[in-house]
């Protein structure tokens, strides 16, 4: 069974805070185009952090704590914390 192309939602995320100094250089106003096969320039521990959720949104799934199309996620640097917001497009 093989991916049907129209069930493949394309993901944007927007950092909307910068708690400390992000490593990678993050930025708020900063914006991705992220999927499954493409970090976008996204740090690749937040990345790996986040793959889940990516997924979940690109294969048009949501979660009960989220609109369906935005969900908020933490990069895993709990110091100096990026908070972006993931779009579903």
């Amino acid at each position: 069974m093989g991916l049907n192309p129209q069930d493949i939602k394309p993901l944007s995320a927007e950092v909307v805070s910068v708690k400390g100094e992000c490593s990678a250089g993050h930025k708020v106003g900063d914006t991705f185009q992220l999927s499954c096969w493409d970090s976008g320039g996204l740090c690749g521990f937040f990345y790996h952090d986040i793959f889940p959720s990516l997924s979940v949104m690109q294969f048009g799934g949501k979660y009960p704590w989220s609109s369906g199309d935005e969900l908020t996620l933490e990069c895993p640097d709990r110091e100096n914390a990026v908070t972006f917001l993931l779009r579903r497009l």
